[in-house]
């Protein structure tokens, strides 16, 4: 087997796949067992940052809050860095824990230390940075455009070595295609991705911006948009649906829920429905073509 399938093959567990290999593990070779996870402590100021990092953004509050709680307790996840020479270092993960550790005055820092060559390296910041959870959707269809380029992916392949649904990353990936500045009201959460992922459906890129515009000022939903998109008048829509409401007195789902219906639909790669009820009991339906199908949903679910 090549190196380059070992490889892949590593990704696909994800990043503790690539982290904790033995193969890739300097630390354990000098322990008697072998056992891979011995950590050493290596000088701060030996240690370079990740040029692969995909996040260059680092919100400074939730830094100094890191920074204090690691001043108090200690950096309890070690880092992991590969060595570039003599007492020379990189960053391989656990940047915010770097920066927060050089604010909290620390001169030395736990680390496992790995080998690793510039793919790898590009690889393990890439698959970190999608697990996180406070990412953007931009940050997320930038890191899976960077693995599909430069780790030459396809969408199926990514899909089976991150664990993401296909529909998912397809969606992440067409909100590139949106023009820079709403690219940036998704990063600086003006909009949501729901709002994004209508505003891609309209196409031409000055309806898009007109579109953004009026989402800002008028505070349109989603639904408003797709609405506009189909010819609608949105003022009269929205009017009709309150006289609506106020007859049949039964609830429509807010924003965050329809977000939420579409972040499971595209995680589950299914139709997804929220329907409530005047009383406000209701059910999440997610739908499914067979029973193979299912069987899919389910272990999607058990992860």
């Amino acid at each position: 087997m090549s190196s380059n399938t070992k490889k892949r093959s590593a990704l696909g567990k994800g990043l503790s796949a690539l982290l904790e290999n033995a193969e890739t593990d300097i630390t354990s070779k000098s322990n008697a067992n072998g056992i891979v996870g011995s950590i050493a402590t290596i000088e701060i100021s030996s240690i370079e940052a990740n040029p692969f990092n995909p996040r260059s953004n680092f919100e400074k509050e939730a830094l100094q809050e890191l920074s204090e709680s690691i001043r108090i307790h200690g950096i309890i996840q070690p880092l992991t860095v590969r060595k570039l020479g003599r007492d020379k270092y990189q960053l391989i993960s656990g940047e915010r824990r770097f920066r927060a550790s050089q604010l909290a005055g620390l001169t030395e820092v736990p680390a496992y230390i790995r080998i690793a060559n510039d793919q790898t390296m590009l690889e393990m910041a890439l698959v970190e940075n999608i697990q996180r959870e406070d990412l953007n959707p931009i940050e997320v269809a930038l890191s899976y455009k960077r693995l599909i380029d430069e780790c030459s992916l396809t969408q199926d392949q990514l899909s089976q070595k991150i664990s993401k649904g296909r529909t998912s990353i397809t969606n992440h990936l067409r909100l590139l295609k949106l023009p820079p500045a709403i690219q940036a009201g998704v990063k600086n959460n003006q909009i949501t991705m729901g709002h994004a992922r209508a505003l891609v459906s309209a196409g031409d890129e000055t309806i898009q911006i007109e579109l953004f515009e009026r989402v800002i000022a008028e505070n349109l939903s989603v639904r408003d948009i797709e609405a506009i998109l189909r010819g609608e008048d949105v003022a009269k829509k929205v009017t009709n649906e309150t006289e609506t409401n106020k007859k049949t007195s039964s609830p429509t789902i807010t924003e965050n829920e329809y977000v939420f219906k579409e972040h499971l639909g595209d995680r589950l790669s299914t139709k997804v429905d929220i329907q409530k009820s005047p009383n406000g009991k209701g059910k999440i339906i997610v739908n499914f073509n067979s029973d193979v199908d299912l069987d899919r949903i389910i272990e999607l679910l058990k992860k």
